[in-house]
């Protein structure tokens, strides 16, 4: 049996489920999630709990039980609280704003760099050098936070690019200058 498979999901108040056949979706204050059902997992739900179980005990099935029960848990907890991620820019000049769905940023390039965001996802920018996307759809959510920080990845030797909060990055010593010594 799956450890995570077989724990039961906690629905928060004000956050509806339904399930249909084939696919479960959840409805709360910050907005509407759904998600398909995989063939051989069963979702029943019972007053404010939904348990997951699989049908039979196939590699794929037992694979999926788990995924499912927490792509489950994790739209409960989108729908009520939401999700955010937090990206830090370093280096001079480096900058960003959000100007409606888009965010402008000045990364060291001749030109800036415009990216918009998708239906769903909220960005906010403080202090022009951190910014804090939000929003219920957590796979959606790491999706945008990975490619915004793709446009300019932290590099080793000054730590200048975009980063995720809680990233470390290991630095690298720079050229050693004088200790050659060649004759």
């Amino acid at each position: 049996m799956s450890r995570i498979g077989k724990l039961p999901v906690t629905i928060p108040a004000g956050v509806k489920v339904v399930v249909d056949p084939g696919a479960v979706r959840l409805e709360g204050p910050k907005g509407k999630l759904q998600t398909p059902i995989p063939s051989g997992v069963r979702v029943t739900v019972e007053g404010n709990v939904v348990h997951v179980a699989r049908d039979n005990e196939q590699r794929k099935v037992r694979a999926l039980h788990g995924l499912t029960r927490k792509l489950i848990a994790n739209m409960a907890q989108g729908v009520s609280q939401g999700f955010s991620r937090v990206l830090d820019i370093n280096g001079v000049g480096y900058r960003a704003e959000v100007k409606g769905q888009e965010i402008h940023m000045t990364l060291g390039y001749s030109h800036p760099v415009v990216f918009p965001l998708p239906l769903g996802v909220t960005a906010a920018v403080e202090r022009q050098i951190v910014i804090t996307l939000g929003g219920a759809d957590r796979q959606l959510l790491g999706e945008m936070a990975a490619k915004i920080r793709s446009l300019r990845p932290p590099e080793p030797y000054k730590g200048k690019g975009i980063k995720y909060r809680e990233e470390f990055i290991k630095r690298k010593a720079g050229k050693a200058v004088g200790s050659a010594g060649g004759k």
